[in-house]
């Protein structure tokens, strides 16, 4: 899900904050961009434009969260969305062995939970609403299509052409060294 990019708005007029600097850290933030720019019930929307203080379970201190987007809708919602993968809404289930990946999940579940449990209070407290929305919430609003885990990418996948590969030459081995007293 790596991919990033700017992205110029079509209805300038809608969005919040500097049209010339709007930034998508995945394809998936993308495709919400263009949903909200190009939706007629959407009257304003912007990215990463609003801060929300947080305590940092990981470095200390105090950090600023800036969820992926605020919309408000023509019926005077307002929603503060963040957009994330599934997996990483809920909390790692502890492996027999602690690998480094699981450490890093835990410590990005950890921050996560922070970051989201702060902006449910700001939301709260200004009668807004905070939606995280996954790979599930963003196939059911029509903004991605089958992804590689279904049956039919995997086939797909699998009914693509693979190169031949030329058999390999077996060689002898090297003769070892041997140790001098």
């Amino acid at each position: 899900m790596a991919y990033k990019g700017s992205y110029e708005p079509k209805n300038k007029a809608k969005y919040l904050g500097n049209v010339e600097n709007v930034t998508y850290r995945s394809s998936w933030e993308r495709e919400v961009m263009r949903f909200l720019d190009e939706n007629e019930d959407v009257v304003e929307w912007g990215s990463e434009e609003l801060a929300i203080p947080y305590d940092n379970p990981v470095r200390g201190g105090r950090s600023k969260y800036f969820p992926d987007f605020i919309i408000k809708t023509k019926d005077g919602v307002i929603k503060v969305v963040e957009v994330k993968p599934a997996k990483q809404t809920v909390q790692p289930e502890k492996p027999a062995r602690r690998t480094k990946k699981y450490i890093e999940e835990v410590a990005t579940w950890a921050i996560n939970s922070e970051k989201w449990k702060a902006a449910k209070e700001v939301c709260v407290k200004n009668g807004l609403i905070f939606e995280i929305w996954t790979e599930e919430t963003l196939k059911s609003m029509g903004l991605l299509k089958a992804s590689y885990g279904t049956k039919e990418k995997q086939k797909m996948i699998s009914e693509t052409k693979k190169p031949k590969m030329k058999p390999m030459v077996k060689r002898k081995p090297r003769p070892r060294p041997t140790r001098r007293s």
